[in-house]
């Protein structure tokens, strides 16, 4: 178990480069890749009910004992990324199928990645993970609701069919987990040290199957697509840290609530974006880069603070 933990961390640690070399071999041999876009609903159940197994109730009680943080953070969550998307969509002139992806994105909640890199960016921790549990246990009402609201004017939305879709994949998978360690505690404690491989693997295969089927749309749009998530990045950490800052928290609070607003579940929006839009998967490519380049924005953004942390702290 020790050499399992020590390659999921490995995994973990270098998600960005795995993300980057399979969506390079999908893109020249696609066909190999292509199969894997009948499997993204159970990868994504799968990255839940992992998600679910690390919750434990001290979680929910810092929920409690941060009221107001997670609060400010959880509106940041489902503010400004939303609205930069609808932003972005409408000052680059994207076509439809593009632009519903960007906004998918954006009306995503946060994924556990968010949680990793708050450590490493020294953080408030605790209120990172209290923040992507909430936001992910509001998603099924908010994502459809945002996604209605700022994409209905390029594409036909369905509140009803994607609220199911998210508690389905979403919100069961984590329930699931999360009673499963209650019951099983000690020998999900012992096999925690390996779910970020599993996350790891179930996302770099969503981009592989996503890249698989968009390559003509990628080798002309991906330029384009990659300019406006890279915005939609910087933005949210930018407004998101300038809010927390303007809401008087401290700088660890800062910190966390910045990451939050500004790293997305990119395989949430890229499963959704595939049921609801089959007939344009292109819609998925935002999202498949965005979990490229937030996996490579966060850490440099979590080393230059946690640098910074030290200096303070000398």
């Amino acid at each position: 178990m020790k050499v399992l933990g020590r390659i999921s961390s490995f995994a973990g640690n270098t998600f960005a480069l795995w993300v980057i070399l399979i969506a390079i071999i999908s893109f020249i041999f696609p066909s190999g890749f292509s199969w894997i876009i009948s499997y993204v609903n159970i990868l994504l159940g799968i990255i839940m009910f992992g998600m679910g197994l690390t919750l434990t109730p001290q979680d929910f009680k810092g929920i409690i004992k941060t009221p107001r943080s997670v609060l400010i953070a959880v509106i940041a969550q489902y503010t400004i990324m939303p609205l930069f998307a609808y932003l972005l969509v409408k000052v680059f002139q994207l076509t439809p199928e593009i632009a519903v992806g960007v906004i998918l994105v954006g009306c995503c909640p946060g994924g556990t990645a968010s949680n990793v890199i708050t450590f490493l960016a020294k953080g408030n921790t605790a209120l990172s993970v209290a923040t992507t549990t909430v936001s992910t246990l509001l998603s099924p009402i908010l994502t459809p609701t945002l996604t209605l609201l700022l994409a209905s004017e390029w594409m036909s939305v369905s509140f009803v069919d994607m609220f199911f879709s998210i508690v389905k994949v979403v919100l069961i998978p984590i329930i699931l987990g999360f009673v499963v360690r209650m019951l099983f505690r000690e020998q999900v404690e012992k096999s925690v040290t390996a779910l970020p491989l599993v996350s790891v693997i179930g996302i770099v295969a969503v981009a592989a199957g996503v890249v698989s089927v968009n390559t003509e749309a990628i080798a002309t749009s991906g330029l384009l697509i990659f300019v406006v998530v890279m915005l939609h990045n910087i933005l949210g950490l930018l407004v998101g840290f300038l809010l927390a800052r303007i809401s008087k928290l401290n700088f660890a609070d800062q910190k966390a609530v910045a990451i939050e607003a500004g790293m997305q579940n990119s395989a949430l929006a890229s499963q959704l974006a595939l049921n609801f839009f089959a007939a344009n998967p292109i819609a998925a490519v935002p999202s498949t880069i965005f979990s490229i380049w937030h996996n490579i924005s966060g850490p440099v953004l979590a080393t230059f603070w946690s640098k910074l942390s030290d200096k303070a702290q000398k």
